[in-house]
């Protein structure tokens, strides 16, 4: 186990405990009943709830906010400013079995950057989460999300887009029009069924 006091600038409950070989970023705060295991790296302004496991060898990026129970498994990566929601689901195996030893066949899961997960969704293994995604609460992801995309339902399916910001645009699932964040006035091009940001 490191020392808690090794890390300069970061807050670690005293009940939580941090693994050999761990990167913890300036400003992040580790709450109570927490476990980082070994060669994971973790970034800046992060903030990890209650009870949230995470690694082994697992990258997360700055401005990461993990809520209460929550579990990221080898495999999982998370990038800069993704919002995890309460006992949000990670999975590393495909068809897991008690019996049968699979730790050879984890798939990658990546959740790219600005995307938030709600509480209680479920993310099988394998699958790539775009950029400022915005997956409701309790949904099953199982297969690829792209970016700025609003997922509801089990299994989920897009009901709509999302800003940046994280207000629902005025856009059909597929066309070619542009609509504008009402909070921040930022433009939003759809083209056939994919959306960017155009300023």
């Amino acid at each position: 186990m490191n020392n808690k006091n090794d890390y300069k600038n970061v807050s670690i409950h005293d009940t939580s405990f941090v693994d050999d070989n761990v990167t913890i970023g300036q400003g992040t705060k580790i709450w109570h009943f927490s476990h980082i295991l070994q060669d994971c790296n973790i970034g800046k302004d992060c903030s990890l709830g209650q009870n949230v496991v995470v690694g082994p060898r697992v990258t997360i990026g700055n401005k990461v906010k993990i809520q209460n129970n929550v579990s990221i498994y080898e495999g999982v990566t998370l990038e800069d400013g993704v919002f995890c929601g309460p006992a949000c689901v990670f999975t590393n195996v495909n068809n897991p079995r008690s019996e049968i030893v699979r730790k050879n066949e984890y798939r990658k899961t990546l959740v790219k950057r600005g995307a938030t997960l709600g509480a209680n969704c479920t993310i099988v293994c394998g699958v790539t989460i775009g950029a400022f995604a915005f997956i409701g609460a309790g949904a099953v992801i199982s297969k690829d999300v792209p970016p700025y995309a609003l997922m509801a339902g089990v299994p989920a399916k897009q009901i709509g887009w999302m800003s940046e910001y994280g207000e629902k645009l005025d856009l059909p699932l597929t066309g070619n029009t542009k609509t504008i964040c009402k909070h921040t006035k930022h433009q939003y091009q759809l083209q056939g069924n994919k959306v960017n940001k155009i300023d």
